[in-house]
C-alpha cells in the first residue's frame, strides 16, 4: 500500500518550481508503475515559453474511464528568510506537514495515488473501467505546455475521459467544506495612456495622461457589471496596478501605464467585456495602447452523477455536506471541462501560496479515504 503521506514528503523533496520537474514526476511514475499503471512522460514547446514534462498514467484500456488530474509544480518560496523551516524538507512538525506544495497540491496527488492502490488491491480488474493521472507541470506558469496539450494528446490517440476530479485545495477552513463545479472567467487589461513630457511649471507646452487615465479608470469602475446569479457571485473589476515610472516631482511623464483584471461570471461574454472595455477607454483616455487578454471563459458543470458521488463520498468519510462552490481562481479545469464533466477537491488551501505553507497529516490521510470512496461509488454504481 502507498502512504499519502510518505510519498506526499518525497514530492515536496522536489523543489519543481514551475518550469523544473526536480524529479517530482519521476517519483510519482515510479509509485505507480509498482501498481501497474502505464506511464507516459510528455514533454511540449511552444515559441516563447519553456519546455514543460507531463505526466498521464493509466490503468485499465477500457470501461468507464475516471480521471484524476493535478500539477507538481508549484510557485517560488519568496522569503526563505520568513520560513520556519526549509520549504523543501517537508518536515512534520505538530501534526502538520510543512513544505512549498504541501496543500497546492502535492498533498493530493499522494493521496490519488494512495487511493487508486487501495482500490486495485480490492477490486484488481473486476472493476470494468479505467483509472487515469494526468499531471502536469505547467499549472502555476503559462499554461500552455501543459494539460491542454496533454488533453490533445490523449485525443489524437483516442482516448476519452468520462469524468475528471482535479485536486485543487477548494476547502476554506476543513477538509470537505467546498467543492468547486466550475470556474469564473479572467480577463487582463494592460492600458497605456499616452501624453507628452513637459516642465510642470508650463503644463501648456506638455500632455498630462495621467488625468485621462484616472478619469478613464473611474469610469470603469463606476458600472457594477452584473448581480451573478444562482451559481456565480457577481463579476468584478479590479485595478490591480497603476504606474507611471516617474522618480520627478517637476516633470510632467509622457505615459502612465494600469493594468486591470476582470473575474466574471456566465452572465458575461469575454467578447463583451473586451468591447466594453474598448469602447470606454476609447471615449475617455485619449491617445492610447490597450492590450487584452483573455485567460479562461467561466464554465459550470451541471450539478449530476459525478457531484453526487464526489459530495457523497465526502460526507461519508467527514460527516460534512460540502458547499457546490464556483468561487476562487481559475484552474486547469478550464481545459478539462471541454472533454467531461469536472469537478475539483482537494486540501484546505489556507497557506497555499504563502510562507509556510502546511496540511494536516490527518487530512491527506482523510482526503486519500474520500478519493477511495469516490472511486468505490463511481465505478460500483451503474
Amino acid at each position: 500500500m502507498i502512504d499519502p503521506v510518505a510519498l506526499a514528503r518525497q514530492l515536496i523533496r522536489c523543489p519543481s518550481v514551475t518550469p523544473d520537474d526536480a524529479g517530482a514526476l519521476g517519483a510519482l511514475a515510479a509509485a505507480l508503475e509498482k501498481l501497474g499503471f502505464v506511464c507516459h512522460r510528455l514533454r511540449f514547446a511552444a515559441p516563447g515559453t519553456p519546455d514543460v514534462d507531463n505526466l498521464y498514467a493509466r490503468w485499465g484500456t477500457g470501461g468507464r474511464h475516471f480521471c484524476f488530474a493535478g500539477h507538481t509544480d508549484v510557485v517560488p518560496v519568496g522569503d526563505r528568510a520568513g520560513w520556519s523551516i526549509d520549504p523543501f524538507a517537508a518536515e512534520i512538525v505538530d501534526g502538520q506537514l510543512y513544505g512549498r506544495g504541501a496543500a497546492d497540491m502535492k498533498g493530493a496527488i499522494a493521496a490519488f495515488v494512495a487511493a487508486a492502490g487501495r482500490f486495485l488491491a480490492r477490486h484488481g480488474r473486476d472493476f470494468g473501467g479505467s483509472i487515469s493521472l494526468l499531471i502536469t507541470g505547467d499549472e502555476e506558469g503559462p499554461a500552455i505546455n501543459g494539460t491542454a496539450k496533454v488533453l490533445d494528446w490523449l485525443a489524437a490517440r483516442g482516448e476519452r475521459l468520462d469524468a475528471c476530479l482535479v485536486g485543487e485545495p477548494t476547502n476554506p477552513t476543513r477538509l470537505g467544506e467546498m467543492v468547486k463545479i466550475g470556474r469564473r472567467g479572467s480577463l487582463t487589461g494592460r492600458l497605456r495612456v499616452l501624453g507628452a513630457q513637459g516642465h510642470v511649471a508650463y503644463p501648456h507646452l506638455a500632455d498630462n495622461p495621467i488625468p485621462r487615465l484616472v478619469r478613464t479608470l473611474a469610469a470603469l469602475l463606476a458600472r457594477r457589471l452584473d448581480e451573478g446569479n444562482a451559481d456565480f457571485q457577481p463579476s468584478n473589476l479590479e485595478v490591480t496596478s497603476i504606474d507611471v515610472g516617474n522618480p520627478a516631482s517637476n516633470v510632467i511623464p509622457a505615459e502612465a501605464r494600469a493594468i486591470l483584471n476582470i473575474r466574471y461570471s456566465t452572465e458575461q461574454t469575454g467578447a463583451g467585456l473586451e468591447a466594453w472595455l474598448r469602447e470606454t477607454i476609447a471615449r475617455g483616455a485619449g491617445a492610447h495602447e490597450l492590450g487584452i487578454e483573455h485567460g479562461a471563459d467561466p464554465f459550470l458543470t451541471p450539478r449530476g452523477r459525478l457531484s453526487e458521488v464526489v459530495s457523497a463520498a465526502i460526507r461519508d468519510v467527514t460527516g460534512i455536506i460540502p458547499e457546490l462552490s464556483t468561487t476562487g481562481g481559475t484552474s486547469d479545469a478550464r481545459f478539462i471541462r471541454k472533454h467531461c464533466p469536472v469537478v475539483e477537491f482537494g486540501l484546505v488551501g489556507q497557506t497555499m501560496h504563502k510562507v509556510d505553507e502546511q496540511v494536516r497529516l490527518a487530512d491527506v490521510r482523510a482526503i486519500a479515504d474520500i478519493y477511495l470512496a469516490v472511486l468505490e461509488r463511481w465505478f460500483g454504481e451503474r
